[in-house]
Order: C-alpha cells, then sequence, then structure tokens
C-alpha cells in the first residue's frame, strides 16, 4: 500500500493517507530547547547507563506517581530507543521457545513479529466487535492453556480504540494472578483518551504490579516520533534482566533524547499535551460522523487513540471484493485514499483510518470514500 501510494504520488496523483501512526504535530519547543541546551553543554557527548540517566528514570517515577499514584523508584523503569524497541527487548527476556503468549484480536502488527522472532507462540483471541472488542475473562478461559506465559494488552488500542473501565482490568488482572500469566500492558496511547479516565493496569493493586510490566513511551503524547523514546516499568528482577540485555543491543538510547525526555515528563508540558489531545478529540468527532453517513460503513466512536477502526463489509460487497486489503487498495487506486487494511490487525472486513490529519484532509477523504462508493452501486 505504501509502495502504491509513492507511485502515485511520482503520478501526480493528489493522495490523502489516512494511514499515519504519528501525530501530525510537531514536538513541544520546550522540549526541542532542552535538547539543544545539553547539547551546548555537551551533556551528550559520552554513554550513559544502559537503562537510562537517574534525572529521566526519576522524572518518569515523578510524572506517574502524579498521574497514577503509583510509588515507583527509579529501578523499577528502563528506558529504550522507542516503545517498540522496549516491547522487543521484553518479548526477547520473557519468552522461551515454545511459550504461548495471548493476543486479543484485533492487534498491533508488531506484537506477532515479535513473539515470533523470540520463538514464542502467539495465541489469538477472538474478541467480538458487539462488545468493542474487549477482552474478557470468559475470552481468557477458553485459550489459556499451561503453555500461557504472557497475555499482552493494549489500551488504549491501536486500531480500534478500545478503553476499558477500572472493573473490567481489574477482572482481567485478577484473573491473570490466579492463572500465574504474566501482563505486558501496553500503554502507548495512555495519555490520549477522550471523556474517560486514563488507568495504568499497574495502578490497581500491588500485587497486579507485581505481575504486570508496562510498555509506554513519548512518541504519541508528545509528537516525539522521530526521537525514538520507550520506557518500560515493573518488577526490579525484569528490569534488571532487560539491563542485561540491552547492555549488549543498543547500549543506552541516544543521551540527547533522554535530556530532552526529562523535559516532556515535567508538568508545565501538560497544556501542550491537552492541546494536541483537544484537537484529536475534535478531528474524530468530525470524522466519526462523516463516514457513519456513508452507506456501507459503520463505525464506533473511539475513545482512545487517534484511529477510527471503520467495518467496511457491506461496503466491500457492494463493491464487489472479498477481503479488507482489496477494498483498501481499489480505494487508493480509484479515490486516492491511503488507508491500513484491517487484515493487517487480525480483522477482515476493517479498515483503520487516522486522525492524524487536517479536519479539511478528512472531510475531503470522506467525500471521496462515498463517491467511491456509491460508483459501484
Amino acid at each position: 500500500m505504501t509502495q502504491k501510494a509513492r507511485e502515485l504520488k511520482a503520478q501526480g496523483r493528489k493522495i490523502i493517507s489516512l494511514s499515519i501512526g504519528e501525530p501530525d504535530f510537531n514536538t513541544p519547543e520546550v522540549i526541542t530547547e532542552a535538547a539543544i541546551d545539553a547539547l551546548r553543554k555537551h551533556e551528550t557527548d559520552h554513554y550513559t547507563p544502559a537503562l537510562g540517566i537517574d534525572k529521566l528514570r526519576q522524572a518518569i517515577c515523578d510524572f506517574h506517581k502524579r498521574k497514577d499514584g503509583i510509588d515507583l523508584q527509579k529501578e523499577q523503569v528502563a528506558t529504550f530507543a522507542g516503545a517498540k524497541f522496549a516491547l522487543y527487548s521484553v518479548f526477547m527476556t520473557l519468552v522461551d521457545p515454545g511459550d504461548e503468549v495471548l493476543i486479543p484480536i484485533p492487534y498491533w502488527v508488531s506484537y506477532t513479529e515479535q513473539i515470533q522472532l523470540a520463538d514464542g507462540v502467539p495465541v489469538y483471541i477472538e474478541t467480538r466487535e458487539r462488545n468493542s472488542f474487549k477482552l474478557t475473562v470468559d475470552l481468557l478461559n477458553e485459550y489459556v492453556t499451561d503453555k500461557t506465559k504472557l497475555l499482552v494488552l493494549n489500551a488504549p488500542s491501536n486500531p480500534s480504540g478500545l478503553l476499558y473501565t477500572k472493573e473490567e482490568l481489574l477482572a482481567i488482572g485478577n484473573w491473570a494472578l490466579e492463572h500465574n500469566v504474566f501482563i505486558i500492558s501496553d500503554e502507548i496511547y495512555y495519555e490520549l483518551v477522550y471523556d474517560a479516565p486514563s488507568i495504568s493496569m499497574a495502578s490497581l493493586s500491588q500485587e497486579i504490579f507485581n505481575n504486570t510490566l508496562v510498555i509506554n513511551g513519548l512518541s504519541k503524547s508528545v509528537a516525539m516520533t522521530g526521537w525514538r523514546l520507550g520506557y518500560v516499568f515493573g518488577p526490579k528482577r525484569i528490569i534488571r534482566a532487560l539491563n542485561d540485555l540491552t547492555s549488549h543491543t543498543t547500549s543506552n538510547p541516544a543521551a540527547v533524547v533522554q535530556y530532552a525526555a526529562i523535559r516532556a515528563f515535567d508538568e508545565d508540558v501538560e497544556a501542550a499535551k491537552k492541546e494536541m489531545r483537544d484537537e484529536f478529540q475534535r478531528r474524530i468527532d468530525v470524522f466519526h460522523g462523516l463516514l457513519n453517513d456513508i452507506q456501507g460503513i459503520k463505525c464506533e466512536k473511539p475513545k482512545g487513540a487517534f484511529y477510527l477502526f471503520a467495518n467496511v463489509k457491506v461496503a466491500m460487497h457492494i463493491v464487489g471484493v472479498a477481503s479488507s486489503e482489496e477494498f483498501a487498495l481499489k480505494l487508493l487506486e480509484e479515490a486516492g485514499v491511503a488507508t491500513v487494511s484491517g487484515e493487517n490487525f487480525g480483522c477482515n472486513g476493517f479498515l483503520r483510518l487516522s486522525c492524524a490529519n487536517s479536519e479539511e484532509e478528512l472531510r475531503e477523504a470522506a467525500n471521496r470514500i462515498k463517491e467511491f462508493i456509491e460508483s459501484y452501486k
């Protein structure tokens, strides 16, 4: 899809890309200035500790104390060159050959690949659209075996934007304790939630904290995708093991990024975060309404992240294709709108559409999608 979009752009076509998985905002200026200041002071010239400088790890502790009430020590925190590499490092550390890892569908595309790279076995849990794709204890009981080691939980979710209540998270957390299944809680969209509280799995109880590793980062909350700064927090024994692995892989995240990240966790950056969050919510409200007015498309409004996960099964029937991949390709070729097929997330019949675009582009995209489907009626 990406290659096809490039080819069409090279031919002079105006392509609207709704496949973007990053904010379309600039990093707040105070964070950039912190990086420049650290460079000028030559604080960035040498190796840092493998898991990050103490000031950064303490800043993460302070942030989660304010945000979640979690009492963290810096020895329980590890930083990485992006949340994706943090996840990879976690799987390489925790997964032994043959270990089963539970993954609810729809899922972020890299979970499967990373688990397989660690010689683990991804086990996909079929969630239900009518329940907003939420994982439940009943579903978990259907898939758990004596080989199950980990559960990957992603909320707010990419691609669906689902968000769990505190009661729902507690039920899952207690189930994991009962079945001796360790939780990997991917909370990268944790600060992009709308009309609901943001709840970290690790904040629910000390017992659940001890059985959970949280993955987070700065790519989505403060538009630092290119900077590459992710982090993990959880039990000290796992953080120590991650230190051993990191010392033989990246050595440490880039020093200049770490100094910029310290600033990103300051309280006075909250206003910039809120401004971005409010803009995403406004775009979601607009685009959600436009999409649901198109015949053959239905979509639940997400409570987090910045994607719409649209059911296009009726639209596929109108267009005469059997897969959302075919539908997405035709939509790109004929209407100039690039999306991501639901098959990439384990869900045929769906499209992921990003709201990391201007309102004008989202309105134009909706018009093009509507005209595309109507042309086949």
